[in-house]
């Protein structure tokens, strides 16, 4: 796997990009999308320019029964959903407009799931959001979704489903989604929690990310190559699981055991090499986890690893 190039983002001055206000609010036509919003029961309380962009976007009001979040995303969170609901109760306003595109007569939100799922909760007609004309930008909007931290499950999930989506729309490559997806163990990893929801995949991620890369190769064509990459990672899991039950049979109980075993038996992890082999690598490790030596580990050597719990 070829070295990344890392490329210095260039520094625009002060105030030279994008429209003035006065370029954001001028003779913005609505068009037919707005005949659209009214047909489904909605309303364009106003529109805009993008003021970077220069792209337009409607500011709409929308029945609330009609707006769904992409298929492909994450679960929305309960606690995160009480929170919203707390605060919006509170304040007495909602105030932040979810972002929507417009989906065969629905509207999909790829950017206010928790905070649709809130309004539902309260028990509100309408729902206010920013409807961007363009549905291919969803995907680009849900990889820059900050509304709530992901953990490596939620991102896995939730990029192997956007894969999906666009394996099913025969569109590009993988390597043209690079943006979209982030990082290619994402996908690989994804797959391998659709079979195995309680994988460790975090203990898994830091060596993926350094011999998993995005593929030159259609989406239907890339998908099937994630799906043997996951067999590969469940194959490596369960070798690992029989080791730390071994561990556990000892008395070691450390909720470190799989990252300590995974470090163990990484052969790569004093390799300043930047191209590995991903199945190669992979068996290996399958291989040193069959003859690991779990009399050699003594408690001590657990707890230098350290850090947080694997995160999930």
């Amino acid at each position: 796997m070829a070295k990344r190039k890392v490329t210095r983002r260039k520094k625009a001055a002060a105030g030279s990009v994008g429209l003035s206000a006065q370029q954001v609010c001028a003779d913005v036509a609505e068009g037919a999308l707005a005949s659209q919003v009214a047909a489904d029961g909605g309303a364009v309380i106003g529109s805009y320019r993008d003021p970077l962009g220069g792209t337009t976007v409607l500011l709409v009001a929308l029945p609330i029964d009609r707006v769904e979040p992409t298929p492909y995303q994450r679960d929305p969170s309960d606690a995160h959903v009480k929170r919203l609901m707390t605060v919006i109760e509170k304040v007495g306003r909602f105030l932040d407009p979810i972002v929507v595109i417009r989906h065969d007569g629905s509207y999909w939100t790829p950017n206010g799931n928790h905070r649709l799922q809130a309004m539902r909760k309260l028990g509100a007609k309408s729902i206010v959001g920013l409807l961007v004309p363009e549905p291919d930008v969803a995907f680009k909007i849900l990889a820059l979704n900050t509304e709530k931290a992901h953990n490596v499950k939620e991102k896995s999930l939730e990029t192997i489903r956007m894969a999906r989506a666009l394996a099913d729309r025969k569109s590009g490559k993988e390597i043209d989604y690079a943006f979209e997806f982030e990082q290619a163990p994402y996908l690989t990893l994804g797959a391998a929690y659709e079979k195995r929801r309680a994988l460790s995949g975090g203990a898994y991620h830091p060596i993926l990310r350094r011999i998993d890369d995005f593929l030159d190769e259609p989406m239907p064509k890339a998908l099937r190559e994630r799906e043997r990459r996951a067999g590969k990672v469940l194959a490596l899991d369960d070798a690992v699981s029989r080791v730390v039950t071994a561990l556990k049979a000892k008395g070691l109980t450390s909720p470190y055991l799989k990252p300590f075993v995974v470090a163990r038996i990484n052969p790569i992890r004093f390799s300043k090499s930047t191209e590995f082999d991903f199945d190669d690598v992979l068996d290996r490790m399958v291989a040193a986890a069959e003859r690991f030596k779990v009399d050699r580990v003594k408690p001590e050597d657990v707890a230098k690893i350290g850090g947080a719990p694997v995160d999930e």
